[in-house]
């Protein structure tokens, strides 16, 4: 088995362990990481599907596409946004193809969802940021969130990241948004910010800026809130699908897993450190309240 992506998670070998896997002699993982650097996504795909694996687990929508574009043969489980929106299969219920998975597609609704979470925990907030590559930034995700803050008598700011996602870029992006003197960010969830939630992290405690962000590891390393899907349950669904392709199942017949658990974890320590009270109220809303 190959796994690529920079969403490795505990829970997927976790549960994979469960269901007898165990790596040795006659279970091998490799893997592979395109460590945020989508230039480099075609040849990592190429080079993975040289080694013939029996599957392969790859994460984000451009990794499947890639993948996609190497091989029409070795089974692919996608651990992916909306991968019919994307063009990667026919259709949720019968993918078709050698892909199928699990889609991380929280629905555009989720944007008007964390605007309204981030007015509760910010009652006076009045001007918002939104991090954002350029290319999502006009996307359906960056026009749902420009009218959710519309809706909500907000004015977005939202200076795009350019396309070498770096530490750099990310500097430079929270510079302007301090300077537009932003009452709180909202934090897109491309895999880009996932491979530098810890920078993104470090730049909001150090700005001072309260963050919403779109997964719980990004909680767990200091930021503030998460309200979005439970990256641990989709990695569990993602090993049956692997159990089940292992054991002769044809990806093609396998209909597209959907995210249905959603959880808002917030993370008093977090905010105390930027000298942010959050109502009480807000914080029974909560899923999780890490003090």
């Amino acid at each position: 088995m190959t796994e690529t992506g920079a969403l490795t998670n505990r829970a997927l070998f976790a549960e994979l362990r469960r269901l007898g896997y165990v790596e040795g002699p006659n279970f091998i993982v490799e893997r592979y990481s395109g460590e945020g650097r989508t230039e480099h996504y075609a040849d990592l795909a190429r080079e993975v599907v040289e080694r013939r694996p029996d599957v392969i687990l790859a994460s984000t929508v451009r990794m499947v596409q890639n993948f996609k574009a190497a091989t029409t043969t070795i089974p692919i489980v996608g651990f992916m946004a909306d991968p019919v929106v994307s063009g990667l299969v026919a259709s949720l219920a019968r993918p078709g193809g050698n892909i199928t998975g699990v889609s991380t597609d929280a629905g555009l609704e989720v944007w008007g969802k964390r605007v309204g979470l981030l007015r509760e925990a910010i009652p006076g907030a009045s001007r918002i940021g939104f991090l954002a590559s350029r290319d999502v930034d006009s996307s359906v995700e960056g026009a749902a969130m420009r009218e959710a803050a519309q809706q909500a008598g907000l004015s977005l700011v939202d200076p795009p990241l350019e396309s070498a996602i770096q530490e750099a870029a990310y500097r430079r992006v929270f510079d302007a948004m301090v300077l537009e003197h932003v009452d709180g960010l909202i934090v897109s969830d491309q895999a880009e910010h996932f491979t530098h939630r810890r920078v993104i992290v470090e730049l909001a405690e150090r700005s001072r800026v309260p963050a919403f962000y779109p997964y719980r590891p990004f909680v767990e390393l200091g930021g503030l809130m998460t309200y979005g899907i439970d990256l641990a349950d989709m990695y569990r669904r993602a090993a049956g699908y692997l159990d089940q392709i292992l054991k002769g199942s044809k990806p093609s017949e396998m209909p597209i897993d959907q995210a249905t658990k959603f959880e808002l974890v917030i993370n008093v320590k977090a905010a105390k450190a930027i000298g942010l009270n959050l109502p009480p109220p807000f914080l029974l809303r909560g899923d999780e309240v890490i003090e």
